[in-house]
């Protein structure tokens, strides 16, 4: 069945597989309700000479290590490998992919069939970076696994039923052919946040709450009575708020105007706000969050950097408040929103009108529950888990199957 895993089984394995741009994340669940994390493995930067995977088997301490790394199948042949012998006498019972891009039509998780990885070629054009990639692995791991179901998951399924208002983007009609609208990303944090927090309390769940998903990629959702009405990134996951190399929301106008005063391309452009802007581009030093929190005090740039981030976020979490008629919850996630305390104090600083305030002390300790409990809406801090989302999705759909 599996050069990973062999018979006889024991129990019923989920694999969650999260292919990026340059990294390779496999999670191996048990499939119970919620699913159970065994073990995960990731590769980051294939193709570089530095490439590492990481490991972490059960409650054993991760561990990292150079790796050979020089595509995507590589990088799968050698977590496949780590992972080989570390959970014995098991079978798996399905593999869920996250896919980045659903396009207009995927408004759910799917198995994935000859028809679907058809339907999903057509769409590499709306997400050139991830795309070509993850359908690499699905293919691989497709060939590795044939026997067993194949579930896509799909990144902007979390957004695809958004309020016309926030889908349409305010451009002729006549582009709707071409599959332009608002998609919206990082949908599977989202799920998992919503679902978490339902879990925590269903009442609280169903008011107007703000997701701050704050990382190296970073994105807000505003959802009320349980259902997504806006999220900030929009036809790809450039539109925002500035993000780590991303430039966020930028005017239009600029494109000819750089085209034509700086002499750059179409292709220059591009790789400028996915890859040279945000914390990058303003600090001119690093998009890493926690170095520009270390040196904002001798550096002025990172300083800027900081503060136009929280601004934005700021800006966002307001807009938000004013679309839902009000605030109940914010919740932060991601890696800057789960571990950095100053950036979450500074972009909530000014925002006691909307009746957030911070306990500084569980703020400071990255508590679960940060908000002055004087203050109606409540702040949370919730550690996201897009993968045990996958293997729930698959767990579900194997359901459906028998």
């Amino acid at each position: 069945m599996s050069e990973l895993f062999s018979p006889p089984p024991v129990q019923r394995l989920i694999l969650a597989v999260n292919a990026g741009s340059s990294s390779l994340k496999i999670a191996v669940f048990e499939a119970n309700s919620p699913p159970v994390r065994l073990a995960s493995a990731k590769i980051e930067r294939i193709g570089a000479s530095d490439a590492k995977i990481t490991l972490a088997i059960g409650g054993e301490a991760s561990r990292s290590e150079a790796v050979v790394a020089s595509s995507h199948d590589d990088a799968l042949a050698a977590i496949m490998s780590s992972l080989r012998g570390k959970i014995n006498d098991t079978s798996i019972a399905g593999v869920g992919h996250r896919l980045v891009h659903g396009g207009p039509n995927h408004s759910a998780s799917e198995v994935i069939t000859p028809k679907l990885l058809d339907d999903i070629r057509q769409l590499e054009l709306y997400d050139p970076e991830h795309l070509p990639s993850e359908l690499q692995v699905i293919e691989s791991l497709k060939r590795r696994l044939s026997n067993i179901p194949h579930v896509a998951c799909f990144d902007t399924a979390f957004h695809h039923d958004l309020p016309a208002v926030a889908r349409r983007l305010p451009l002729p009609r006549r582009f709707d052919a071409f599959g332009v609208r608002r998609y919206g990303f990082h949908g599977l944090s989202y799920a998992y946040l919503m679902d978490h927090l339902a879990r925590l309390d269903y009442e609280e769940s169903r008011g107007r709450i703000v997701l701050a998903h704050l990382g190296n990629g970073a994105s807000l959702a505003a959802v009320r009575d349980g259902k997504p009405i806006d999220t900030s990134m929009a036809f790809t996951p450039a539109a925002g708020i500035p993000m780590s190399t991303r430039s966020g929301d930028i005017d239009p106008g600029l494109i000819e105007y750089l085209l034509r005063s700086a002499s750059i391309t179409v292709q220059e452009f591009n790789r400028i706000i996915h890859l040279e802007s945000g914390l990058l581009g303003v600090s001119e030093t690093s998009g890493d969050m926690e170095l520009l929190l270390e040196h904002e005090s001798e550096d002025a740039r990172a300083g800027e950097a900081v503060a136009i981030f929280c601004y934005h976020v700021r800006k966002y979490i307001g807009a938000y408040a004013a679309a839902m008629g009000g605030l109940d919850t914010l919740v932060f996630t991601g890696g800057i929103g789960e571990r950095a305390a100053k950036v979450r104090l500074q972009i909530c600083a000014e925002l006691r009108f909307l009746g957030i305030e911070l306990d500084p002390m569980a703020n400071s300790d990255n508590s679960k529950l940060i908000s002055n409990g004087a203050f109606p809406v409540k702040v949370r801090v919730i550690t996201t888990d897009e993968e045990q989302m996958i293997a729930k999705d698959v767990i579900n759909m194997i359901g459906e199957r028998h």
